[in-house]
């Protein structure tokens, strides 16, 4: 009996050193005020969103939560609002799966927000169907919609200068692959599905790449962040025995979303990190990406061939 004790409690301490030391990730120490400033969290009402919100608004600023659903993100305004003391939170409605919906949130917020100093595309999903424009969802969500968004926008961060960009991408891109003859794959099986995601986490990393070309000499400048492997709602479209398969894992190895968060937060608030525009960021440092993710080539023909996409081009 005490040799299981003494086994379990050795366990126990692996698991806890292991964690600490190389699964929950470092955290942002920047003590940088946002008070005067407006920032956008895109998918803002739950996990890394929201704690990334919460910070924003902790430090001061004045936060939009960008999101697809009324109910709970109101629900997210009212707890950041008591959690940090700023009523400066909003709500705005956002579907990143339907361009119109992109378009009508950035002529409304254009509108009635005179300043964008921080824009966070936070917001993604890892399964589902089509978009009512009818590409995966998953494309569409966590690259289609945000490229667009990002491109609306571009204008007011660039009068409010200096000002950021952060995009939420994901290790997971190095299983991505880029082929333009069949960007909009169905995501109709798991396999599949996972292919997606890599994709599109792939494509966030090279959209930022060509961005920071597009910016340069603008004072805005633009970073993707790997958050770690978080516990999050991405995958709320998976099956119930993927979710019963995986949560074991969930629950002992991924961070939390506050841990998350962190990266993001870096890259809206950390001085000094400009002259690393366009590159990808983890544990709060830069990290080089593999080669794939660094082809300039594909990186122009992505920005060129997503323009077509969502309507900003024309055939």
């Amino acid at each position: 009996m005490v040799s299981y004790i003494v086994a379990a409690a050795i366990l126990v301490a692996i698991y806890v050193v292991t964690y600490y030391n190389f699964l929950k990730g470092i955290p942002c120490r920047s003590d940088t005020s946002l008070r005067g400033k407006t920032v956008i969290v895109t998918g803002a009402n739950t996990g890394i969103g929201k704690e990334t919100a919460l910070d924003m608004a902790r430090r001061g600023a004045r936060v939009i939560l960008a999101c697809r659903n009324k109910e709970r993100a109101e629900a997210a305004v009212f707890d950041i609002r008591r959690k940090s003391g700023n009523n400066q939170v909003i709500f705005m409605h956002l579907d990143l799966a339907s361009l119109k919906s992109v378009r009508a949130f950035a002529e409304t917020f254009l509108k009635s927000e005179p300043q964008l100093h921080v824009l966070i595309n936070n917001a993604g999903v890892g399964s589902g169907n089509k978009t009512v424009d009818g590409y995966n969802t998953v494309l569409g969500v966590n690259h289609l919609g945000h490229f667009l968004l990002t491109h609306l926008l571009l204008d007011r961060l660039k009068q409010c200068a200096p000002s950021r960009i952060v995009t939420v991408a994901s290790m997971m891109y190095r299983f991505g692959k880029i082929d333009f003859s069949n960007l909009n794959p169905p995501g109709k099986s798991f396999i599949q599905q996972m292919r997606n995601y890599s994709c599109s986490k792939l494509c966030n990393i090279l959209f930022v790449r060509e961005l920071a070309n597009c910016l340069e000499g603008t004072k805005v400048t633009c970073y993707s962040v790997h958050p770690g492997v978080v516990n999050t709602e991405a995958f709320r479209y998976m099956k119930f025995w993927q979710k019963m398969l995986f949560f074991p894992f969930v629950a002992l190895f991924f961070r939390t979303p506050t841990d998350g968060a962190q990266m993001s937060i870096y890259c809206a608030v950390q001085e000094g990190i400009e002259k690393f525009s366009g590159r990808y960021f983890t544990n709060c440092k830069v990290q080089e990406v593999l080669p794939h993710a660094r082809d300039d080539a594909v990186a122009r023909k992505l920005w060129e061939v997503s323009e077509r996409m969502v309507g900003l081009r024309s055939y």
